[in-house]
């Protein structure tokens, strides 16, 4: 089975007023979680962003994908997604077993 990656915003922390605007997110905690049917692994992290009027959306009209993409202009998506990988690839393949000692018997 093929690894599947999914991306998720798993909170928000916002300022309750800045310059007139309301509820203005300032940090953004994500998970990228990979499975490969039996093992699963995760990157998680947060971000700090900066108040942007320009670009500003009322909090009750952002979406999971706008905010994923305000993630992803600030960390290396496809380096995050290889090391998930990796994780799955260790789980799945150990690079290193513990045995029990040959004598304990």
């Amino acid at each position: 089975m093929a690894n599947t990656i999914t991306w998720s915003i798993t909170n928000m922390t916002c300022l309750p007023e800045v310059d007139g605007y309301t509820d203005v997110v300032v940090q953004v905690t994500w998970k990228c979680i990979g499975t490969d049917g039996t093992y699963t692994a995760e990157q998680y992290d947060i971000n700090v962003f900066s108040f942007d009027p320009v670009n500003f959306t009322p909090y009750s009209e952002l979406t999971q994908e706008q905010v994923l993409s305000w993630v992803w202009s600030t960390v290396d998506k496809t380096q995050i997604e290889s090391v998930v990988a990796a994780q799955l690839n260790n789980l799945a393949n150990p690079p290193v077993i513990e045995l029990p000692l040959p004598w304990a018997n």
